[in-house]
Order: structure tokens, then C-alpha cells, then sequence
């Protein structure tokens, strides 16, 4: 039998195709292996066709990074392969990454034949039972015909609500198995017949009561999420930001919602956020929290944070309201409508709203925090600083697509980097090291003509490596920055700070690879950087190289992120700032532990 004939027929592994593509994929992200070959010899007939794209990458990590990457740099769902056993649990990472993060992804695993489930055939796994916890929703296909309509579903199900991945099992012989009477389904048949909506009915007194406060706080604060970014709505935070004159501070999944470089712009909060954010937010009166779900880096000390504000926390997912944080006013449903519809029930009665006179006297107060307390780039005579690193990177490519992986590199960019909405991939829930080169990956496949930048750490690249394979065989020019400071660095930072500067295992030095050499056997560029003068000539030099370019810079070993709020502290007690008298008296204020506050300021303000 003809090859074409076989493609003629309508297999399990054809609708699965042809869902996929009438579904608007047009990239996949996967490797192949025995359970998926079926549906990988239908691929190539459809790849000969133009139809849809399929990335090798040299791992199923890599794989489902790539994807995850694809869909965040996107606002589209990302879509990998891999096949069953240990293809499929080498996905088990990236779909937890996704999970926490709220990405949507459709994941396809290949499984054994039917017959043989339960034997403990030969690479089977319960990939449907070990990512029940991982995942939004899960399928087993049982039948080829049924493959149509779980695909379709599955796309709905993945990006509407909170987005989360989707995992489909398909059996070996589903995959090869020919469907007699094939029709397509589109998604709207799935919308009308099976009656999947997300309904979340705005109710209009809560409406009126978030706007009453906003309209009456004296130090309101603005904390973006990621649902911002996934509700696409920094027109509309633009605007509530700009008529309200409300600062905006932004976790590390929202950044990039609100121009980082506007005057009302505080930055990231929390952890490693800036100090005059965690000061706004330890004094503000009025919390408006948007697409944020009020995790531990955020908050610090959950009893300290934004302990006199009212609180407003609009979030689609029911389940995060109240979950951390007792709330004044909840909102559930899309951030970008509950925002439109703030701003319209405003604009009914503009004429009658005067800005209250306290807002401006906050206004300069935060300014004037902004001036005592800025982010500092330590210019050191014969080394190179991370944040120098970064701070060059982020002049040179000003609209470029970040991702990164995981540890300080990824805090310092965070903090230094300035983008727009969709131009940061990062793994914040989760923190996966290894992350951020197949990150990049996912990106520039997106935006083939975007400068895509990698920023990672001599211990996090390691995780991942290989995929400088996949880099080459798609010809990505991806410009990969090594923050080498041969530790990993917030390892040992963390072990200088609690453990007595016990550095147990946090050193890279041994077995380190020759990062040059390394990139130059994938033949790619490898440059070392060991200055900023080096740094900065390389920078615009190879601006316009058209292939990947390797940047291993040196630099110095021991620089910790700062600021720091130590894990259960108030976001107010940060080390690596120096307190002005003013700012001791907000920290006590914010203390109940009066004695712990007075020996940690004793440790951290140069007398």
C-alpha cells in the first residue's frame, strides 16, 4: 500500500491533526518515540502540506517549556508531543510549571496498545493518574472517533476561565486505528451541543462599592498579577491607573501590564521587590488586587501585609478569593470586563468626582521613597556586577522578549529589565531551573523576526543545555547572557544569610563545562565578557549578528539580590537598604514583634 493511501485514510492520528490545525495550531513542540509514532507519521504528511510546524527539541522538558513559552509570549495555547513511559513523565515539570502559572497547554502523550494497559507493558506509565494534581482537565481516548470532539473541547477548556494545561492520553492503536465515517468538529459544535460556558455574573452592587472606595482612599495602591496579562487588559489598568492617579506595583507574573517606566510605576513588590513598593503597600489605605492570588514571595508576613488597607481582589477563579487574605470587596470574572465596567459606572457621574487632596501629599510621599531608596547598580573598577549585566542588556534591547530561568539573575531582571506586556517568560509559581533556554526557544518560534534574549545562571543552563541542539537545527538567533558567578547563587546567598555560611553543595566550579567551547561545538558564537567596557562593546557589535550568540560573563562571585524580606517578616524589614528615621518608625508600626525588629535594625541601618 502507497503511502499516499495510507494518508487518504482516516485514522485516530489524522483527526488528531486535523483538530489540532482547525484549531489555529501551527507549531508543535515535542519527540518522538515508540506509543506516538503513529500519530508522528501522520504529522509528516501534514508538514509536507505546510499545514502545521513540528520543533525537535532534545528533551520532553525542553519540550513542554518551549510550549509553555510559546502560549505566555503569545496569548495562543502551546501544544507538545511525547510519547509514553518516561517521555511522558519527563513532561511531569513543565506541566506543574504551567499549572502554577496558569498557562494553557495541550499535551499529547502516546500510550500503550490498548490490550496491553495494566500489564506493565513495556514503557507504561498512568501518566492520567501521576498528573491528576498537574492538570486542569485530563483525557484517556478510548475511541479514534471520539478524538475530534476531546481536542476541540480540550482548546476551550484550557484557555477560557483560569488557563491551565490539558493532558490527552492516546493509546497506541487509537493513534492507527481508522475511523469509518470521519466529520470534524468544530468548537462552537462543542459550545452548542455539550453547553460549556464560563459564566461569571457581575453583580452591581459590588460593582458600586469597589468604586465607592477607590474614589474616597487617600493612599490607594494598584497589585497587578497575571491575570492582567492574560486578560489582556493594560489598556484598561492604563486607564483606571491614570484617572484615579493609583501607583501600580506588579508581581513577577505581571509585569510587563503596566509601562514599568511611567511615573506611577513601583516596580515588583515582595521578596526581592523594590523597597519604596513594599513601603507603599505596608502603608497604603486601599489594596486593589487584580489577577493576583497573594502568594508567600509577595506577601512576607500575611498578618503585616497591607494591614490598614481595605482590600479589593478581582481574580476570574473564585477559589483564590479570600484563600490568603480576607477581602472587602470580591470580584470574579474576566479582569479587563470587571475593569471596563468600573470605569464606565465611573463615567457616568465624572463631573461630580474631585480627587481627594491626601491622594497627591501620597503621591510625593512615594516619590520621595523612590528617590531615598533606588535600585542600585554597584560599579565595581576591575569586575563586572550581575545588575550591570542586565541593566546593559535591557538598554540595548529595549523591546525585546525576556525569559529567564530561576535564582538571582532572574530577580535582578525582574528588577531591571523594563518591558511590555507579553515580552517576559518566566517560571515564578514553580521555579524551574532550566526554564529559560527552551523559553527562548518557544519565543522566537513565535516571533521568528523578534529579538528573543535568554538570561540565566551558570547552574540553571546546565539543567537544560542540550537544547543549544534544538537552537541550531531551527537556525533561532537567540542571544543566550550567562550570569556565571560559578555558585548557585541564591543558594548560597540563602546560606550566608540563616545557615551560618555553611555552603553546602552551592558550588559550581568543579565539573563546570567551557561555556565557549561548549557553544562553539554546537557552532555556535561564544563570546567571554569579564568587564562592562567588554560587555558593552560585544553588545553592539553583535547587535546584528543573524545567528545564536553565547554571552558567558564573569561576574563577581559573592553579590547578593537586594533588597531581601526575610521569609516570615513584614514586607517593611527588607536588608541591603540603609532606613532613613521616617521608615524606622513605619517598620515598628508594622511590628508586633518590637524586640525582633529593634536587633534586625540594629544588623541593617549604618549608624
Amino acid at each position: 500500500m502507497s503511502k499516499t493511501k495510507i494518508r487518504n485514510i482516516k485514522t485516530g492520528a489524522f483527526a488528531l491533526l486535523d483538530t489540532l490545525v482547525r484549531n489555529s495550531t501551527k507549531h508543535i513542540f515535542g519527540y518522538p518515540g515508540g506509543a506516538i509514532l503513529p500519530i508522528y507519521d501522520e504529522l509528516y504528511f501534514w508538514e509536507k502540506l505546510n499545514l502545521i510546524k513540528h520543533i525537535l527539541t532534545r528533551h520532553e522538558q525542553g519540550a513542554i517549556h518551549a510550549a509553555d513559552s510559546y502560549a505566555r509570549v503569545t496569548g495562543q495555547i502551546g501544544v507538545c508531543f511525547a510519547t509514553s513511559g518516561p517521555g511522558a513523565t519527563n513532561l511531569v515539570t513543565g506541566i506543574a510549571n504551567a499549572q502554577m502559572d496558569s498557562v494553557p497547554l495541550i499535551i499529547i502523550t502516546g500510550q500503550v496498545n490498548s490490550n496491553f494497559i495494566g500489564t506493565d507493558a513495556f514503557q507504561e506509565t498512568d501518566i492520567f493518574g501521576i498528573t491528576l494534581p498537574i492538570v486542569k482537565h485530563s483525557y484517556k481516548v478510548i475511541k479514534p472517533q471520539d478524538i475530534c470532539n476531546i481536542i476541540s473541547e480540550a482548546f476551550y477548556i484550557a484557555q477560557n476561565g483560569r488557563p491551565g494545561p490539558i493532558i490527552i492520553d492516546i493509546p497506541k492503536d487509537v493513534g492507527g486505528q481508522e475511523i469509518v465515517k470521519y466529520r470534524p468538529i468544530q468548537q462552537k459544535e462543542i459550545l452548542k451541543l455539550q453547553g460549556y460556558r464560563f459564566h461569571y455574573k457581575l453583580d452591581r452592587q459590588s460593582i458600586i462599592d469597589a468604586l465607592n472606595l477607590i474614589r474616597k482612599a487617600e493612599r490607594p495602591i494598584l497589585y497587578i498579577g497575571g491575570g492582567a496579562i492574560i486578560s489582556n487588559a493594560y489598556k484598561e489598568l492604563f486607564e483606571l491607573a491614570k484617572i484615579f492617579l493609583i501607583p501600580v506595583t506588579t508581581t513577577l507574573m505581571g509585569k510587563g501590564s503596566f509601562d514599568e517606566r511611567d511615573v506611577l510605576s513601583l516596580g515588583m513588590l515582595g521578596m526581592h521587590g523594590s523597597a519604596y513598593a513594599n513601603f507603599a503597600v505596608s502603608e497604603c489605605d486601599l489594596l486593589i488586587a487584580i489577577g493576583a492570588r497573594f502568594d508567600d514571595r509577595v506577601t512576607g508576613k500575611l498578618d503585616s501585609f497591607a494591614c490598614l488597607a481595605k482590600i479589593i481582589h478581582i481574580d476570574i477563579d473564585p477559589a483564590e478569593i479570600g484563600k490568603n487574605k480576607i477581602v472587602d470587596v470580591s470580584l470574579t470574572g474576566d479582569v479587563k470586563k470587571i475593569i471596563q465596567e468600573i470605569l464606565l459606572t465611573h463615567k457616568w457621574d465624572w463631573e461630580d468626582y474631585i480627587l481627594p487632596t491626601k491622594r497627591i501629599i501620597w503621591l510625593d510621599c512615594i516619590s520621595q521613597w523612590k528617590k531615598t531608596y533606588p535600585l542600585i547598580i554597584p560599579k565595581l573598577s576591575n569586575q563586572l556586577s550581575p545588575q550591570q549585566v542586565i541593566s546593559n542588556i535591557s538598554k540595548q534591547y529595549p523591546t525585546a522578549i525576556f525569559t529567564t530561568d530561576v535564582g538571582q539573575h532572574q530577580m535582578w531582571s525582574a528588577q531591571f529589565i523594563k518591558c511590555g506586556p507579553r515580552r517576559w517568560s518566566t517560571s515564578a509559581g514553580l521555579g524551574t531551573m532550566g526554564y529559560g533556554l527552551p523559553a527562548a526557544i518557544g519565543a522566537q518560534i513565535a516571533f521568528p523576526n523578534e529579538y528573543v534574549i535568554c538570561i540565566t545562571g551558570d547552574s540553571s543552563f546546565q539543567m537544560c543545555l542540550q537544547e543549544l541542539g534544538t537552537i541550531v537545527q531551527s537556525r533561532l538567533p537567540i542571544r543566550i547572557i550567562i550570569i556565571n558567578n560559578h555558585w548557585q547563587g541564591m543558594v548560597r546567598q540563602w546560606q550566608e544569610s540563616f545557615y551560618g555560611d555553611r555552603y553546602s553543595h552551592s558550588n559550581m566550579v568543579q565539573g563546570q563545562p567551557n561555556f565557549i567551547a561548549l557553544a562553539n561545538s554546537y557552532d555556535i558564537k561564544g563570546i567571554k565578557i569579564e568587564n562592562e567596557k567588554e560587555l558593552i562593546e560585544a553588545l553592539q557589535f553583535y547587535k546584528e549578528y543573524p545567528g545564536p550568540i553565547l554571552f558567558n560573563c564573569f561576574v563577581v562571585e559573592n553579590e547578593n539580590c537586594y533588597p531581601m524580606v526575610s521569609p516570615g517578616s513584614t514586607n517593611a524589614a527588607m536588608t541591603g537598604i540603609k532606613y532613613k528615621q521616617d521608615e524606622i518608625d513605619l517598620l515598628k508600626r508594622h511590628s508586633d514583634e518590637i524586640d525582633n525588629i529593634n536587633s534586625f535594625l540594629a544588623e541593617v541601618i549604618d549608624e
